[in-house]
């Protein structure tokens, strides 16, 4: 037995026999050939069939993860009909009089090449799929047919180097249980797609991946990234226990889909879902959220070489709208900078772009940009629940000057005789501590406040969660981050509007309890956490809840609010 821990990127337990994906032998030997033509016609046939093959996959994907997740075959579709990709290999047979799969060879490293050198790191990383096509159209070169992915009939774990997004379309609908990758992260294309699909994995594994065979029996927490192999009977009931409580937690959680969120005592809670994309929204509808807390709009705007016109982001908004079925849908504005880049915007590289150029600083600077979007959420906000909220807030002046674009929008909507909701409610991301202690101010000019704990957490205590140097020092329940929340929580109630919470900390198991004694009123989370949530605050009185916050607050230290919450869960 051996047991090692990597990146958990997408949560569940999953106990299967291992099945290694192993690289088909696409080695090319540069061959002369007198028969140019017909080289050449082998070329054509080969990226026709790619074509076939690479739609059927994006009908796939369409079908069993999300139009969202398929549109990566649309990209590949558009390179295998672009002449110059094509005719990179057909010229180079004519010119060279190598055989067909020589030129397909040649053509891919030019290609990766081009795209690699090039100064935008979006485009650097499509040297990925540049790979993947050209893989495609030597397999069928070599006639090299089904991988072990098109087979798969029993459950099983799969085990690769990295599962590109042809790759991963295929496990949905198949009895893959897991997977496991020697590289990527929570990231990547297959670690969200895992996600979509409710699929357990494990990713970074480097080196360690060859510790598995194929066949071996492997048991996988997709939650805490560990990895045991070839368990012993010991291990393997200890972890059947284990899934044995899950599954019944499970059973037990489903009573709450039809629930509201509230406490013991009928205090409510409004428990509501984060979405990346609109599909995301039915996990959250079939789970019983209340509402998207946070639907990122920027997902729509990355790992794409342009940017998504109105009509695009309309149909999105729409859609994620009518899949709620008039529940509240909040749409917050382009959120990038940071760790988010759009690579159609082309924005400088900074030394610390977490306080730099970001967020509603972009949108106030690159107006077009805000009113193509702003236009988009007023049409759709015909359709639903539609609310708008403005990310990375510091001063009443950037929300009155957003505001200011958004009645430019309604204005020019009218004039045009579109079909748009000029009633809109408007609330802010509170991420900044300085818009937690002007909370006050800031609540007289909006509908809601949405509390984004991730960055109030960082920005607060001065630390880089993603540094594991200083990452103890990232401590959500520090008394001063709860001083934070109470604080902008307290103004939020006291102006008569909404205040929610939709970073990690709301959906952290036993945390509904605390925010909800804060005075929180609304909790945004992955749609996987919303039922748990539930049945947390339906433990407890409103009573309960702020008696522990007030021991929280009160407390002298981050460690000693950690021991107390940890005393009250236990």
């Amino acid at each position: 037995m051996l047991k090692w821990k990597a990146i958990g990127v997408s949560e569940g337990l999953a106990r299967a026999k291992a099945l290694v994906i192993q690289e088909e032998d696409l080695t090319v030997v540069k061959n002369t050939v007198t028969d140019v033509a017909a080289e050449q016609q082998r070329i054509l046939a080969a990226v026709e069939k790619a074509k076939q093959q690479i739609q059927a996959l994006c009908d796939e994907a369409k079908q069993n993860i999300g139009e969202s997740e398929a549109e990566i075959f649309g990209a590949h579709l558009l390179m295998l009909s672009d002449p110059d990709f094509v005719e990179g290999m057909t010229d180079y047979v004519s010119d060279e009089k190598v055989c067909a799969e020589y030129a397909c060879f040649v053509n891919c490293e030019n290609f990766q090449a081009m795209f690699r050198a090039m100064d935008n790191e979006y485009m650097q990383a499509r040297a990925a799929d540049i790979g993947d096509i050209s893989k495609r159209v030597l397999k069928n070169l070599k006639g090299i047919g089904d991988n072990a992915l098109d087979t798969i009939t029993e459950p099983c774990i799969l085990i690769a180097n990295d599962l590109t997004p042809s790759d991963t379309a295929k496990i949905g609908g198949k009895p893959v249980v897991g997977f496991i990758t020697r590289i990527g992260g929570r990231t990547s294309h297959s670690a969200i797609m895992a996600r979509s699909m409710g699929v357990p994995a494990v990713a970074g594994a480097g080196d360690r991946l060859d510790d598995i065979a194929n066949g071996d029996e492997l048991l996988l927490d997709g939650t805490t990234g560990e990895v045991i192999i070839q368990p012993d009977e010991e291990t393997i009931a200890a972890f059947e226990q284990k899934k044995k409580s899950e599954d019944a937690r499970r059973a037990m959680l489903a009573q709450f889909k039809e629930r509201e969120g509230a406490t013991s005592d009928g205090h409510r809670v409004v428990i509501e879902g984060n979405i990346g994309t609109p599909d995301d929204a039915v996990r959250v509808a079939e789970l019983g959220g209340e509402g998207v807390g946070l639907f990122r709009s920027e997902f729509l705007f990355m790992d794409r070489s342009d940017l998504p016109s109105e009509e695009e982001q309309f149909a999105a908004y729409k859609k994620a709208c009518q899949t709620m079925e008039g529940k509240p849908v909040i749409i917050r504005t382009l959120d990038i900078g940071g760790d988010k880049e759009v690579p159609a915007l082309g924005l400088e590289k900074e030394q610390n772009p977490f306080l730099g150029y970001r967020a509603i600083r972009v949108c106030l600077n690159q107006t077009d940009l805000f009113m193509t979007q702003l236009r988009a959420l007023l049409r759709a906000a015909k359709y639903g629940d539609l609310r708008i909220m403005f990310p990375m807030i510091s001063s009443i002046e950037e929300i009155r000057n957003a505001k200011q674009v958004l009645r430019q929008a309604k204005d020019l909507l009218a004039a045009e005789g579109a079909a748009f909701n000029p009633d809109v409610k408007i609330g802010i991301m509170v991420e900044i501590p300085v818009a937690a202690v002007c909370a006050d101010m800031l609540a007289k000019e909006v509908d809601f406040f949405s509390i984004g704990t991730n960055d109030l957490i960082q920005y607060s205590c001065a630390v880089d969660r993603i540094n594991e140097k200083i990452s103890y020092l990232y401590r959500p329940l520090h008394p001063g981050v709860l001083r934070l929340i109470r604080m902008t929580a307290k103004a939020a109630n006291e102006n008569g509007i909404e205040v929610g919470v939709c970073g990690e900390m709301a959906g952290t198991p036993g945390m509904a309890p605390v925010l909800c004694g804060l005075g929180v009123t609304n909790l945004s989370m992955s749609a996987s956490a919303m039922l748990a949530a539930k049945a947390d605050l339906a433990a407890h009185s409103f009573a309960e809840c702020r008696e522990l916050a007030e021991k929280l607050l009160a407390a002298a230290s981050a460690t000693e609010a950690e021991q107390i919450f940890a005393a009250w869960r236990a």
